[in-house]
């Protein structure tokens, strides 16, 4: 039997064409016919489909799709045939694969109603995140045992511990970059000696903290997203709930609170590393020896300086901690929606950041300290 599918053009007596297909109309075999038919740009007024010795569902589509373009009866079916032909018949459509296009007086306002309701969803979703942690903080304040502390302590190993040495490192280097573009500079006007104070109060004002949670932000942020809503794809959240235990306790209150905690701390130290790193580029290049460069440092930095990084680092804490947590929260259907809020959850993170940063440099400019 042969394993290809072909066809015939017959002139009849009175005038009509007759198309003849043979051989078995299948999904394996009907490739190289279904492209000849498409090609074809004569008359035919008859399909015969008698000498086809099997069909399935993609033959039978084959056929009526080159019937109905040529406007030419389908004959010689069989009973299996033609119940497959009137199948793909009841079910076919000759719509358009792409809607039209709306028009741009039409699509305006309709993509703007769209994203309001989206915002106004998001913000009772986020009023009532907010409400649920601070039922839950209230709830543990009356009741302190209820506190999962083990819970805690490996937030406190995954953001801070693990932490250390990537944020080492780039505020080494940014202490380094800071110090020597600064030298150039200041080199212009005789004033290198000043690359400390730019330096010290760069790195304990704003680079130290900002860097450093733009880091949390993307590193563990992006975690607590991805955490929380793999295990409510996989149900856990739910099953946490039907043992009677607050996944806002155990998941989401035990990472808020460790990056709140933790801000500071690797705030603080990442300024001192970039300190470290702005003394060690001075020490080779501006022939400032490495501990006048440090014990300069307690001159020249105000005290207020550090408290400006330590009150920000609070603030950029909680907020990567609330991005993350609830981005995670909001992840339902499949596992491409835990990529689409883990990456929410960065961006959301990284650019309240920055606002807030802005806000902070105007706030504390305005009450002196400057």
């Amino acid at each position: 039997m042969r394993d290809w599918a072909e066809f015939s053009v017959q002139e009849q007596e009175d005038g009509s064409t007759r198309m003849v297909l043979s051989g078995p109309l299948l999904v394996s075999t009907a490739g190289t016919l279904d492209k000849a038919l498409r090609g074809w740009e004569g008359r035919i007024d008859e399909v015969d489909i008698s000498e086809c010795s099997s069909m399935d569902t993609v033959g039978a589509w084959t056929v009526w799709r080159f019937a109905t373009e040529a406007q030419a009866d389908i004959t010689g079916a069989s009973g299996e045939a033609e119940h497959l032909i009137d199948a793909v018949r009841s079910s076919a459509s000759m719509a358009d694969i792409s809607p039209p296009a709306i028009p741009i007086l039409q699509f305006l306002p309709q993509a703007v109603g769209q994203t309001m309701y989206i915002w106004r969803d998001g913000m009772f979703h986020s009023v009532g995140f907010l409400g649920s942690i601070i039922a839950a903080t209230g709830r543990l304040l009356i009741r302190p045992s209820r506190w999962r502390t083990s819970s805690l302590m490996r937030q406190f190993e995954l953001v801070g511990v693990d932490s250390l040495g990537i944020i080492g490192l780039m505020s080494f280097l940014i202490g380094i970059v800071i110090a020597q573009q600064g030298a150039v500079q200041l080199r212009q006007f005789g004033a290198e000696i000043y690359t400390i104070n730019l330096t010290g109060r760069l790195a304990l004002r704003e680079l130290g903290v900002l860097m450093t949670a733009i880091m949390v932000a993307g590193r563990s942020g992006s975690a607590f997203a991805a955490q929380i809503g793999t295990m409510k794809l996989t149900e856990e959240v739910d099953a946490m709930r039907t043992i009677g235990v607050s996944p806002v306790e155990a998941l989401i209150l035990p990472r808020i609170m460790a990056t709140i905690l933790l801000m500071p701390l690797l705030g603080f130290y990442s300024a001192v590393m970039a300190i470290i790193g702005g003394a060690f580029i001075a020490d080779l290049t501006l022939g400032i020896p490495f501990l006048t460069f440090l014990s300069r440092i307690q001159e020249v930095v105000p005290l207020h300086d550090l408290w400006v990084g330590l009150v920000k680092a609070l603030v950029f804490g909680l907020i990567v901690g609330l991005a993350g947590t609830y981005q995670g929260m909001q992840v339902q259907g499949n596992s491409e929606e835990v990529g689409l809020r883990t990456t929410k959850a960065v961006v959301q993170g990284i650019f309240m950041v920055i606002v807030l940063d802005a806000f902070f440099a105007v706030f504390f400019t305005e009450i002196g300290w400057g």
